[in-house]
């Protein structure tokens, strides 16, 4: 068992106390441009913080550092939907926050505080949490962050059905904007699960006292409720199955430690910790990382594959003039380090390892079906258009896809998506350079601001979405105001820096290389990352300056 599988099962077990309050969860699907329906009802909306429950039980698994704080409360939202807007103009601008306020066929707008949002991930410091132990000491207090789009359900059968909202907030560093809400009559989970942070509670009887941090009662007008619950915290280990099971204080020693993580070496490559998700995407239990793999998905559903058309396009290639099309576009690297490689790697070099993201403006997705001849490994690819009405207008042949089998992708790429080069210092030189197939898939929400943007796009999840290795024909798309994120532990993320010099250099990404993909615009497809190596070999060290107001190694 990976420590992976462990921590989808430590999340599927603190998703029982926030489960409480859901009476109908979120709908699964929407039509492309979903974001753009309006909100139902009219004016402020009316905030309460609950508990769902008097009493939560969390488990504490052995080899883990503590519990993770998951107590099940809520903001109720009733008379109007919560919404924000939350914008950057580009990396060199702070983040703006509005509130959107409806009332009726207008709208308006409460710009919150400058320097109170931070990010695209929530309200940060929304909630105060107190925990004393059974005889009234204090032993833990914490601050969480408040996503909107966290896990959320109905209080009243009158509410809306479904949520047309995004069912996450953002934490890719290089987010450019966002949308935030809660329906009224429905209510979302306050909890912020932080899997870098537990907190050490050793087993017994708890009492956790939540409240709203004034600043936030003060801007929006909510009560000061602190809902008090009675934490119970057991002891939870493995048996040799790597079923769970309790332990009381005198079985401590005859348990079976919990297997061993997975190894990606020495030196920063093991397996790196997910960015902090919300607790929408943390609740699923394969919400592990970003990128792609089997059963692993960014978290906001499993979608069953999409199905590509019946038969290969025929008839003349080509789209009318002004028909939309996607714009897709580069993000600078992130998630950058020095390992000693992957899978498929040579054993003893330097690699510089990355993460990287295309993602597409829109205003049109990107429809990619691709079409196998019997016994090839190889599909004909085809980029098909539409009309504003969702009509297919015309085709294109757009390459290839191929059957990628190394180990943590394994289903169908789009061939040449992406590619990869170190630059020399004056970006004259490329020292290293590879190209990347992508399976393309939603895995980030980058901005869902945009023309078109869907809140809620389809294939998020890469296990379903690029086909199976005897698959005859898939569909991939990538929807408008979503990017696809490949993390710096897949095999093929990576320079071998072994023998290249200390110095700076710079990490570009460009999307679509061979412009085989019709685009709005292909100026904007090159992105860079400066870094700088230093150290000798096998003890290499990369530093990443920020980029612009971005502080993301």
């Amino acid at each position: 068992m990976t420590s992976q599988l462990h921590r989808s099962r430590l999340k599927r077990s603190a998703f029982a106390a926030g489960a409480a309050l859901t009476v109908v969860v979120a709908g699964a699907g929407a039509a492309p441009g979903a974001g753009a329906a309006p909100a139902e009802t009219a004016g402020k909306p009316k905030l309460k913080l609950i508990a769902a429950s008097n009493s939560v039980t969390l488990d504490r698994w052995e080899g883990e550092s503590g519990v993770y704080l998951d107590l099940g409360t809520y903001v109720t939202v009733d008379n109007a939907p919560l919404e924000f807007k939350v914008t950057r103009k580009s990396y060199k601008d702070p983040v703006v926050a509005k509130q959107i306020l409806r009332n009726g066929t207008s709208t308006q707008t409460k710009t919150l505080p400058a320097g109170l949002v931070k990010d695209f991930s929530g309200l940060p410091g929304f909630l105060d949490v107190s925990i004393k132990n059974a005889a009234g000491e204090e032993v833990s207090t914490s601050k969480g962050t408040f996503c909107p789009n966290n896990a959320s359900g109905r209080l009243r059968p009158d509410a809306p059905s479904t949520s047309h909202y995004p069912e996450s907030c953002s934490t890719n560093p290089f987010t450019l904007g966002s949308v935030w809400g809660v329906e009224k009559g429905w209510a979302s989970n306050s909890s912020t699960v932080d899997y870098d942070q537990p907190v050490d509670l050793p087993a017994g009887e708890y009492t956790a006292k939540v409240s709203v941090a004034k600043k936030y009662r003060d801007l929006f007008g909510i009560p000061d409720d602190q809902p008090t619950i009675k934490v119970t915290v057991r002891d939870m280990d493995w048996d040799e199955e790597g079923a769970a099971s309790s332990r009381s204080s005198a079985q401590h020693g005859g348990g079976h430690d919990a297997p061993a993580a997975s190894h990606y070496g020495p030196r920063g490559a093991d397996e790196p910790t997910p960015p902090a998700l919300s607790h929408a995407l943390e609740d699923r239990g394969t919400a592990h990382h970003l990128g792609d793999g089997s059963g692993h998905t960014d978290g906001s559903r499993i979608a069953p594959a999409l199905k590509p058309a019946a038969k290969r396009p025929t008839g003349r290639a080509g789209a009318p003039a002004n028909v939309p099309k996607p714009d897709l576009r580069s993000l600078p690297a992130w998630d950058i380090a020095v390992t000693d490689g992957e899978d498929g790697d040579v054993p003893g070099k330097d690699y510089l390892a990355f993460s990287a993201n295309v993602w597409n403006a829109g205003p049109a997705p990107l429809v990619v079906d691709g079409f196998r001849s019997p016994g090839q490994d190889l599909m004909d690819a085809y980029q098909y258009f539409y009309d504003a009405d969702g009509k297919q207008v015309g085709y294109a042949p757009t390459g290839t896809m191929e059957w990628d089998a190394r180990s943590g992708h394994e289903h169908w790429h789009f061939t040449d998506f992406a590619s990869y080069r170190l630059l020399s210092e004056d970006q004259t030189k490329e020292v290293r350079s590879g190209k990347e197939a992508f399976c393309l898939a939603n895995t980030d929400a980058i901005d869902y601001t945009v023309k078109n943007a869907n809140w809620k796009p389809y294939n998020t999840d890469l296990s379903t979405a690029c086909g199976e290795q005897n698959s005859i024909s898939v569909r991939e798309v990538l929807d408008v105001g979503s990017g696809d994120t490949y993390t710096q532990y897949r095999p093929g993320q990576s320079f071998d820096i072994t023998d290249l010099p200390n110095g700076t250099y710079y990490i570009q990404v460009i999307a679509n290389p061979e412009k085989r993909l019709q685009e709005t615009n292909t100026d904007n497809n090159v992105a860079l990352r400066k870094v700088v190596l230093s150290g000798e070999p096998g003890a290499r060290t990369v530093k990443v300056p920020p980029h612009d107001l971005i502080d993301a190694p």
